[in-house]
């Protein structure tokens, strides 16, 4: 198909909100992504409102709108290890909920140099890349593997079940395996922090989230406030057993406003009704919120030295590996790290799979943002799906039109001729041309003759690159029957985005 005069055909397949619309909620994201970038990002009105109606209500959005926090209140409900007075003791004090202020200083300082890892450990963004790249997949392995073990069932009922159930799961879960790099990792990490709801109800929200210590800092002015009747009150310990956030809700103790979740399970609990929350009066002050100073310290230390410890490698400003390949649309690498989030997000509508979280290929500084492993998949043609849901605009929104007519191009394919089967094989092989999406094509092919050892003369159609027409997509990586280490490969010299990774002169 000739793409080139055939514009009017292609339908741009886009995914717009509700995709985004957590991460445009999320004052975490819009700070560090905004001081990161130096500048105002486009849709995150929301997030100034979260933090307004905080102001008002406190820290409501752990409570009611989080689907991470939703999640640790599930499964912290799940046989706790602590029970009765060992419950109310443990939620009496906790002082680790210092690290969440830590954690959080840590990003707003190393954004503020100019490197965004809040997404590492901010909740929407941990969520998403979690089920993105390891639990949804994992799931899907296990359900295809069970289905398809019914479907080889020699008896009839299991064998038709097998079929129509793999049926169903399919849409939702592919119709075949995805792989992700570093997927287990990241899905040890996500059942670690679901464990710890064992120690202590909600221990993420309590202990390592840096959203809920950004909430925190503004709930310090909260109108909505617990009210106490001390009177009341016969200290039984229901309301600080039920207590998510451990923020002192019985009366004789001050009430730690920031920490709390507004569950409401601490008036639910008191069958004295010695607990109400109420409106404050401007005059009534409320508790400081107790960031620590070693927090505060430790976290600007930590937060400015983390930047320049990430380049140290070079892979930033010196030396771009050829591993590195961005998705279409990709900013420069300086202000792509500023803005990429590592959500996850253009990897789950990827629709080859291609889209994985980097290791090494990117350095520290570019730890699980998105790169595109062509032994995986390869960048479809006309597919622009991973440009319209980027919530921070690290990946610029692109038309098909647009993508192919420039035209973007994030690569360039080269020849192994030692692997290649006509070069090195004697053996006919047109399986790169065949697949090249471009037109004309960029692989072409010259006729040749070859001399076996026995004298024998081959004809053989010899494959070329034509980097001026490469853009880089790996389908021809891909699709080469050279497994393991195909013998065609692309790199990421060449690529629209960078002057300086560039192979033509």
């Amino acid at each position: 198909m000739d793409y080139s005069q055939s514009f009017a055909e292609i339908q741009d397949i886009r995914i717009k909100n509700p995709v985004t619309f957590f991460f445009q909620l999320d004052p975490l994201v819009w700070l560090a992504s905004m001081v990161s970038a130096r500048q105002w990002l486009a849709g995150f009105g929301w997030a100034i409102g979260l933090l307004i109606t905080t102001i008002i209500f406190g820290r409501f959005f752990c409570s009611f709108v989080c689907p991470f926090g939703t999640i640790h209140h599930m499964t912290g409900a799940i046989r706790p290890s602590l029970k009765g007075k060992a419950m109310i003791n443990a939620n009496r004090s906790d002082n680790r909920r210092r690290i969440k202020y830590f954690l959080m200083i840590v990003f707003i300082a190393a954004a503020a140099v100019g490197a965004n890892y809040a997404g590492l450990m901010d909740p929407i963004s941990f969520l998403f890349r979690s089920l993105t790249v390891s639990i949804l997949p994992g799931m899907g392995i296990g359900l295809r593997d069970f289905f398809e073990a019914l479907a080889f069932s020699d008896i009839k009922v299991f064998n038709y079940l097998g079929y129509g159930l793999e049926g169903l799961a399919a849409p939702l879960f592919g119709y075949e395996d995805k792989a992700f790099q570093t997927g287990w990792v990241i899905g040890i990490l996500f059942l670690i922090i679901l464990f710890l709801n064992r120690i202590r109800p909600r221990f993420w929200c309590r202990v390592l989230c840096p959203l809920g210590a950004l909430l925190g800092i503004f709930s310090r002015f909260n109108i909505l406030i617990l009210s106490k009747d001390e009177e009341k009150c016969t200290h039984c310990g229901a309301c600080v057993k039920t207590c998510q956030g451990a923020a002192a809700p019985e009366p004789g103790e001050q009430w730690r406003n920031a920490e709390c979740l507004l569950c409401f399970n601490c008036t639910n609990a008191c069958k004295e009704d010695a607990l109400s929350f109420r409106f404050r009066h401007l005059s009534e002050k409320t508790l400081k919120t107790d960031v620590g100073r070693r927090a505060v310290m430790g976290g600007l230390v930590a937060g400015v030295s983390l930047p320049f410890l990430g380049r140290l490698d070079g892979k930033v400003s010196k030396t771009v590996s050829p591993d590195l390949i961005r998705p279409p649309g990709s900013l420069p690498e300086p202000e792509f790290l500023d803005r990429c989030l590592r959500c996850g997000l253009c990897m789950k509508v990827c629709p080859t799979n291609v889209l994985n979280p980097a290791l090494t290929e990117a350095g520290l500084a570019g730890f699980w943002t998105p790169n595109l492993i062509m032994t995986m998949g390869y960048c479809e043609y006309t597919c622009t799906l991973c440009t319209s849901v980027c919530p921070t605009g690290a990946i610029a929104e692109l038309t098909a039109k647009r993508k192919i007519e420039t035209p973007v191009r994030i690569g360039s394919a080269y020849i192994d001729r030692g692997r290649c089967l006509p070069w090195n094989a004697n053996t006919a092989c047109i399986v790169c041309e065949e697949h090249c999406p471009t037109s004309p094509k960029a692989i072409y092919f010259k006729n040749d003759v070859i001399i076996k050892p026995d004298g024998q003369k081959i004809d053989v159609q010899l494959p070329f690159v034509d980097l001026e027409r490469c853009i880089g997509c790996g389908i021809c990586t891909f699709k080469c029957p050279v497994k393991g280490k195909p013998a065609i490969v692309t790199i990421s010299a060449g690529e629209s985005r960078s002057l300086e990774n560039q192979i033509l002169l």
